[in-house]
């Protein structure tokens, strides 16, 4: 999904020391209900410098225009242009978008004067696929198809054809303060039950036993508690996924835990930072991979990782996955020859692979071959992160889950997690909005 909708708190944080790439790529619910995240760590450093454009490569003469948005890790925008002097078959100007580049790179596709080449968040949206201004690069994976992390893959395949080539991947799990679960006598939850007893225990004085977010997960975690149940946003047959019992069950679950009192509320610092963990106030948080190196700092190995479990025997446990994802205009003057770099660069090129995932920031390569290769996920709590988003890593929602949706989705959310609204009857409202939407998009 992309962060179209991106909430302002999220986009204030983001503008600060946040970084779009950690949250774009991964926004999990927030995502889904408009308050996206993309790729990228939270490092605390200042976003890099709005920049035009380098030139590199050449030989051919061909010029492809690449465009990615405004990373905020040192040092990214160098490797990518970097990337772009190695190509030999091309000259490739390199821009680098700061501002709302999800707007403008839609908008660009409309016109002669958007790029050849460019990222967008877990691939081109319903819109620009149906609307053939992308174009299929299914051809371009080859052998490389199954080396790819396959919720990721599969999130930018429609019927059957790849729309983009994933770059990097990040993702969203619970960490847990060891000595904290081991003094309460509490061993990592299985079941979200378990969990909500866990948080209770967990759950004392000044310490909650769970941090969701300060809205209480309302804008996070619709996602993972619908597979939690074994659901998802659609069924297989791209109908409406979730108007099941077991939906209104999950979902009420965050409810449960907010009357409860075991969440964490008001943190000084969102989900998408650690700082809440790392200076006691909660016992477990769910967040994001980037969080890792802030998490090392403040409690060294006094930490462990999970995926989000679930609901019971017959649910699944999950990560959100998220990734940009590397596409071609169809208005592209060459489009032969910039689908040709898009393979060079994300499908040939590893070592560029590996050195863009794990060199700028706290991320995983898309290639599950490169893990084993990446030495920030050798071992301990990041390759246990690792081998998660590989085993059970989900897609933050389908291709066909538009912005729309989210929105309806969001506001449920809000509504089941804030107000104690009945499951139910919130999963009816957002059913009446996105059956429209489903038919709209498959027209």
């Amino acid at each position: 999904m992309s962060d179209q909708n991106l909430d302002p708190t999220i986009r204030q944080a983001l503008g600060s020391s946040l970084t779009r790439r950690s949250l774009f790529a991964l926004g999990g619910a927030a995502a889904v209900t408009g308050a996206l995240a993309a790729c990228g760590s939270n490092t605390g450093r200042e976003p890099a410098a709005t920049g035009g454009g380098a030139t590199g490569g050449g030989g051919s003469g061909v010029t492809l225009n690449q465009w990615y948005h405004q990373y905020g890790e040192a040092g990214t925008q160098q490797a990518v242009e970097k990337y772009a002097a190695a190509y030999k078959d091309a000259t490739v100007k390199v821009s680098w978008k700061p501002g709302d580049y999800d707007q403008s790179t839609a908008a660009s596709l409309l016109t002669d004067a958007g790029p050849d080449v460019f990222e967008y968040g877990n691939g081109p949206t319903i819109d620009m696929i149906k609307g053939k201004q992308v174009v299929d690069l299914t051809d371009l994976l080859g052998d490389a198809k199954d080396d790819f992390n396959p919720s990721i893959l599969k999130r930018m395949t429609y019927e059957g054809k790849t729309y983009a080539i994933p770059q990097v991947v990040d993702m969203q799990l619970l960490v847990y303060r060891k000595s904290m679960l081991d003094k309460a006598g509490v061993t990592p939850p299985q079941t979200i039950d378990e969990l909500i007893a866990a948080a209770k225990k967990l759950t004392q004085g000044n310490v909650k036993g769970l941090f969701l977010g300060n809205d209480g997960g309302a804008g996070l975690m619709g996602g993972p508690m619908l597979w939690s149940a074994g659901l998802d946003y659609l069924a297989e047959d791209n109908t409406f996924g979730f108007d099941d019992p077991r939906a209104g069950q999950a979902l009420g679950k965050l409810r449960e835990m907010w009357d409860a009192k075991v969440l964490l509320l008001g943190a000084p610092k969102d989900w998408f930072d650690a700082s809440a963990l790392t200076a006691g106030l909660t016992a477990m948080q769910f967040t994001g991979l980037w969080t890792f190196p802030d998490i090392k700092k403040g409690l060294g190995d006094d930490f462990g990782v999970m995926a989000w479990p679930a609901l019971d025997g017959s649910g699944k446990a999950s990560v959100p996955v998220g990734a940009y994802g590397s596409c071609v205009s169809a208005k592209s003057k060459d489009v032969e020859a910039a689908k040709k770099f898009v393979k060079y660069l994300w499908v040939d090129q590893t070592q560029d692979q590996l050195d863009f995932a794990t060199a700028y920031g706290f991320h995983i390569p898309a290639r599950t071959s490169l893990i084993g290769q990446a030495t920030t996920l050798k071992d301990g709590q990041a390759a246990e992160a690792a081998k998660l988003a590989t085993d059970v890593g989900h897609a933050q929602s389908p291709i066909l889950w538009t912005p729309k949706c989210n929105t309806a989705f969001g506001d449920a959310m809000n509504r089941i997690v804030k107000e104690g609204a009945d499951p139910m009857g919130e999963i009816a409202k957002v059913k009446a909005v996105a059956e429209p939407e489903l038919k709209r998009v498959l027209a």
